[in-house]
């Protein structure tokens, strides 16, 4: 069995030796770029979700350090989906080398954002998250750092991935950024968070209000990390929306204002971020299929050309 061709028995094999419990034959994929996740369904009914993780992406610490995260956020009463704890009281199962954990199933509408008190709920939680996460840290997760994390893609990147007649031009514009960027992080306190907080990992579970899913990116990083990918656009364009996040943030746990200038620069580290993310998975079948025209010229060119427009906006800001 290998990651790319997990096979029915294989799946269900794992999932019935961790839980030692029978489960149906039915088994149904979800879309995932990057792990391999599954809908089961036991004997009596309960429905589960299997998630195979993409080997060599995290270690074995950093998906405990999530699993820990998820669990922290539980104590404290934060609507979460945690792990199921196995026979043997872990959370984190594996199966001919590949690790794995099951979550029980929660159904919920994809968030939507209609008036003035969802963006107060919507700071409420994220502030009651960050409330959890600032307690301990996350020693085996990446930083979320211009310095660090960029720097480290951006390495990836230019040695593993661009053709050279394109490297120097990413390169160059790519250290410009990293270069104004680092600056405005040095000041601003590094937690626990999401780290991947927009719209479609918020389910809206209508009486029983929003559940946070998908902790899969989870890192140390500013908090205004879990605030800017839920704005509808540049923060010059949405003061409102701010104004409304922040008041309900801030009735939990004080934000720091001044790392809202760090939403441009967290925009462009999230693109060069999301180009190592697809390096990674490049010649995977699924990946191929999804995104046909990556690594063309026409490709890099474009990616180039982006990246200098958010440069702009990052020196504006």
């Amino acid at each position: 069995m290998s990651f790319e061709n997990l096979m029915p028995e294989s799946i269900l094999d794992a999932a019935e030796h961790a839980l030692e419990t029978r489960l149906t034959s039915l088994i149904s994929p979800f879309p995932s770029y990057i792990n391999r996740v599954y809908e089961l369904r036991a004997a009596d009914g309960d429905k589960m979700v299997i998630k195979f993780y993409r080997p060599g992406r995290w270690s074995r610490e950093a998906i405990l350090d999530e699993h820990r995260f998820i669990f922290d956020c539980q104590e404290a009463e934060i609507p979460v989906v945690t792990p199921l704890c196995f026979k043997n009281g872990e959370s984190l199962g594996e199966y001919n080398g590949i690790s794995f954990a099951i979550f029980p199933k929660r159904s919920g509408r994809q968030l939507e954002i209609n008036d003035n008190s969802d963006w107060c709920r919507l700071g409420s939680l994220i502030a009651r998250m960050h409330l959890v996460g600032e307690r301990r840290n996350a020693p085996a997760r990446l930083t979320i750092e211009p310095s660090v994390s960029t720097a480290s893609d951006l390495e990836h990147l230019y040695k593993n991935v661009i053709p050279p007649r394109f490297g120097n031009q990413y390169r160059d514009t790519a250290m410009r950024l990293i270069d104004i960027s680092a600056p405005l992080f040095e000041d601003v306190r590094k937690i626990r968070i999401h780290g991947d907080c927009h719209r479609g990992n918020i389910m809206d579970r209508l009486d029983e209000g929003f559940l946070l899913i998908d902790f899969d990116d989870m890192a140390m990083g500013p908090p205004v990390q879990d605030m800017w990918l839920l704005l509808p656009d540049r923060p010059d364009a949405c003061r409102r929306e701010i104004e409304l996040f922040l008041s309900g943030y801030e009735r939990f746990r004080t934000f720091d204002r001044a790392s809202l200038r760090c939403i441009e620069p967290l925009r462009a580290m999230r693109m060069i971020y999301f180009l190592s993310w697809c390096s990674r998975q490049a010649q995977d079948f699924q990946f191929r299929r999804n995104f046909p025209d990556w690594g063309s010229d026409s490709f890099w060119q474009k990616e180039i050309n982006d990246l200098r427009e958010q440069l702009g906006f990052v020196c504006e800001a």
